[in-house]
């Protein structure tokens, strides 16, 4: 039983502000611990209910956030930037790889919704993203291209919100709110032992429901996204079968949820390169 972890930092153990989650700052090195014993409990609790190996993807920004000598001595972690499935990079693997089951850990809303550092893969460009005409966070759109390789959501970690988030794309999962929504950048935080202890606990529960599933069939996906600027969405257009459907909107579909998650990666990378410091 092999069980895979997406982290991300956002929906972490104290995270409110942007400087706890923006590398080099002194927040984020405050921060670092704490988003590390959240994934280090769901770890221990995939350990103690049964899993046999467990690979950590990091997924948040720079990906080299977590503190891997913190870390339970049998796990894995897969570092750094430039993956193919990104956020869930390792769904993909076969063989000795193969996942079982993946975690959402440190999870949170998506762009143009409440609840704590709410985004969609851009902080602020991006107003609003919907697959398939649903409003789309990013633990959506990472739940329907897993399903894609048969493997179920089974721990979704974050605020509040997010856990109510999951409910609509992973009912089953078990989730821990490890802070209650506030105002984005404000929330009412449990400690680092109590929800390491929680943590451990759904993720122990959570190995009960590995084991993958048949492979959600291959089929069209159209997507839309919403920026916060005009020049954002005629700039985007440049990708193939991107075009705009309204003045600060565009959509596009792909044959696959897997071509549909890497033409949005393309979408985010070119619309953040197109923002200036100031009247970005």
């Amino acid at each position: 039983m092999r069980i895979l972890i997406s982290a991300d930092m956002e929906g972490a153990t104290g995270v409110t502000w942007p400087g706890d989650v923006l590398p080099g700052t002194p927040l984020w090195e405050r921060c670092r611990p704490m988003f590390t014993s959240d994934v280090d409990a769901a770890v221990r609790g995939f350990y103690d209910g049964g899993a046999d190996s467990v690979l950590v993807n990091e997924a948040h920004w720079s990906m080299r956030n977590l503190l891997i000598e913190r870390m339970d001595e049998r796990v894995e972690m897969l570092t750094g930037k430039h993956k193919d499935l990104s956020m869930v990079e390792g769904a993909q693997y076969e063989g000795a790889r193969a996942a079982d089951a993946i975690a959402f850990v440190g999870y949170h809303a998506g762009a143009g919704t409440e609840g704590v550092l709410a985004h969609t893969f851009l902080a602020n460009q991006i107003t609003g993203v919907w697959l398939d005409g649903r409003r789309a966070s990013e633990g959506l759109l990472n739940a329907a291209l897993v399903a894609e390789y048969g493997i179920p959501v089974i721990l979704v970690t974050g605020d509040d919100l997010a856990c109510r988030d999951a409910e609509g794309y992973a009912p089953e999962a078990r989730k821990v709110a490890v802070k209650d929504h506030v105002s984005r950048y404000a929330a009412i935080c449990r400690t680092p032992t109590r929800t390491a202890k929680d943590i451990r606990a759904a993720a122990r529960e959570a190995v009960a429901l590995a084991g993958r599933h048949e492979p959600v069939p291959a089929a069209p996906h159209t997507i839309e996204v919403e920026f916060d600027a005009a020049h954002l969405s005629q700039i985007v257009t440049s990708i193939p079968g991107v075009s705009r459907a309204g003045e600060r909107k565009v959509s596009f579909e792909s044959p696959t949820m897997y071509e549909a998650y890497r033409t949005f990666k393309s979408v985010c990378s070119i619309a953040s390169g197109a923002v200036e410091e100031q009247y970005g």
